[in-house]
Order: C-alpha cells, then structure tokens, then sequence
C-alpha cells in the first residue's frame, strides 16, 4: 500500500475503507451461511460474494489512480 501525499489523502482514505470492508465481507464466510436452511440466513451468501468482487474492482480503479497521479514512478504497459 502506498503512503498519502498532497492530492492522494482523498484515494488513500478510500483504499483504507475498501480494504476494511473486504476484511469483513471475508469475514462473514458466505460459504458456511450456504450450509444453512435459507430462513435462518442473515445474509445471502451470493450477495456478499457480489459485494466482495465489486469492493476488489473498486479497489483496483483506486490503486490504478495512485498511480496515474504519481509522475515521479515509471508508467507500465502501453499508456
């Protein structure tokens, strides 16, 4: 993870959430809830599954912006 610097607090406070809140979608072990009787879930198994993909796509497009905005490192690929 990289450390804040002038216009990238806002991206790196935004890591930090998203990174927190796929711990505790990780956390909540959707498989297990699977094994259960459906009226006892506290959740839906396949919406955590959904939100958990989506936190990692979100956190890629961050980590892409840090990137982007720091000129000081070599740029990869064919941008």
């Amino acid at each position: 993870m990289s450390t804040p610097t002038g216009d990238n607090d806002s991206l790196y406070e935004l890591q930090i959430e998203v990174e927190a809140e796929i711990t505790l979608a990780e956390s909540s072990h959707p498989e297990e809830a699977a094994d259960l009787p459906i009226t006892d879930w506290l959740f839906d198994p396949t919406d955590v599954e959904r939100e958990e993909i989506g936190l990692r796509g979100l956190l890629d497009a961050v980590e892409a912006l840090e990137g982007d905005s720091r000129p000081d490192e070599p740029r990869t690929g064919n941008a």
